[in-house]
């Protein structure tokens, strides 16, 4: 079996590595390595993790998530490389199951299912879908578990939430975006992969539970903002030429829709932050992805709207496709 290393990065999660850790060993596939990554925590978040047999990065401060996970890939010496979130639980299967089927199908990385850890009976998600508006749809998000996400096969885009990765995929890729610091950079990860095709596989049978935004909460104004302003950034990044003769109505559909949503939860200000930081960024971040680009983003909002169609549509996706 090959050897995996795992990367976890951590902010003032000591609780929450209580519970992951001790699940990492008792894995049927036992980790070569797993490395916390904290992020500047304030708590005994260190002192749990070493206590677990973990080796400790320590940043010296908050410097986000994706730049959290590029200094774990850096230093994992593995075939195989796991990204977890801190806030997971993790059923015995889970590592070997998802090595094993990527080794046998060739893959460049996989993820299983997500299921809430509140309410077992209810996904967290599967894996993740972009539409041509540049917002993402975690696949199954909500939803009661069903034999509709027990069907696995190829995918573009795999979370970050727990996934794993062949090392050699961000040799060829490169790493996470450090611009996007939490949210959508798994989205961008995926999209560079798939210009590349270089495609992984959903894996229903590799099992974990997720709590969800447990350090901030999901419409947190600082995660509302983040994820306003990259949504911008996918755009800037990945569009072809043109783009807003092609995509621009959706782009707007689906990012004012997402607005409204956020103003319902009171955090329409920080929507509106989020965006004028995107605006600002967008000259520089700007990059004429190649057409294939419009392959992927019509496929991919094809994925969503027949998932939807066979789960129920949401209000946000039901308005999206009426307007789009």
């Amino acid at each position: 079996m090959p050897r995996v290393s795992v990367v976890v990065p951590n902010w003032n999660g000591s609780a929450l590595l209580g519970q992951v850790l001790p699940d990492l060993r008792d894995q049927e596939l036992c980790p070569e390595e797993v490395i916390v990554v904290d992020n500047g925590s304030t708590d005994n978040s260190v002192a749990i993790a070493k206590a677990a047999g973990a080796k400790v990065l320590g940043l010296t401060s908050n410097l986000g998530f994706s730049r959290a996970v590029n200094r774990g890939i850096e230093a994992c010496r593995s075939e195989w490389i796991a990204v977890l979130n801190n806030d997971v639980r993790l059923k015995r299967p889970w590592l070997a199951r998802l090595v094993e089927k990527a080794e046998a199908q060739g893959a460049w990385f996989a993820t299983g299912k997500l299921l809430n850890a509140s309410d077992n009976s209810k996904l967290d998600g599967t894996y993740d879908a972009i539409c041509r508006g540049a917002c993402a749809w975690r696949c199954g998000h909500g939803r009661q578990d069903a034999p509709l996400w027990n069907q696995g096969g190829a995918i573009r885009f795999a979370p970050f939430t727990a996934s794993i990765f062949r090392a050699e995929l961000f040799q060829k890729v490169g790493v996470l975006d450090e611009d996007f610091e939490s949210y959508l950079e798994d989205i961008d990860f995926g999209l560079r992969c798939s210009i590349q095709r270089l495609f992984g596989i959903y894996v229903p049978e590799a099992v974990a539970y997720h709590q969800g935004s447990a350090t901030l909460g999901r419409w947190h104004p600082d995660t509302v903002r983040k994820i306003a302003r990259n949504q911008v950034l996918l755009v800037a990044k990945h569009y072809p030429a043109r783009w807003i003769f092609r995509s621009g109505w959706a782009v707007l559909a689906a990012q004012s829709l997402w607005g409204l949503i956020a103003l319902r939860h009171g955090a329409g200000f920080a929507f509106v932050k989020g965006k004028l930081e995107g605006l600002q960024q967008f000259r520089r971040a700007r990059r004429c992805g190649p057409p294939a680009v419009w392959e992927i983003l019509e496929e991919s909002e094809g994925q969503i709207r027949d998932l939807q169609k066979l789960a129920g549509f949401d209000f946000y996706w039901k308005a999206y496709f009426a307007l789009t």
